[in-house]
């Protein structure tokens, strides 16, 4: 996976936005709300957010590629070394898994009006 893939799979996500809120560097990826961003220079590193249980267990299996998340909030993020021994497969399902919290943490109006997009 290179940062093209990445960004296009989470375009792909209904209802995902991109920008740059924080600095000319950190792409970040919104349904609504953040669930995956990533610094456009220098190591490409992806953040996601994750299910408490599962980030420790990522963490475990892939101690030197799953990481706590950078500059978030290490209970629910990891940070992601794409470069790694971490298999393509798994942060694509990674990626689905973040978008999926988010998008089940919607209301019901923000869902409806994501389906009129």
């Amino acid at each position: 996976m290179n940062i093209e893939g990445f960004r296009n799979y989470c375009l792909s996500k209904k209802g995902t936005t991109e920008g740059f809120p924080f600095d000319e560097t950190t792409l970040v990826f919104k349904v609504i709300k953040m669930f995956a961003l990533t610094d456009i220079e220098g190591e490409f590193r992806v953040n996601l957010k994750c299910d408490p249980e599962r980030t420790i267990k990522l963490r475990e299996e892939y101690p030197e590629h799953i990481i706590p998340g950078y500059h978030m909030n290490k209970k629910h993020w990891n940070t992601i070394i794409v470069e790694g021994s971490v298999p393509e497969k798994l942060i694509y399902e990674l990626i689905d898994h973040s978008y999926d919290l988010i998008f089940n943490s919607l209301t019901k109006k923000q869902k409806e009006e994501l389906g009129n997009l």
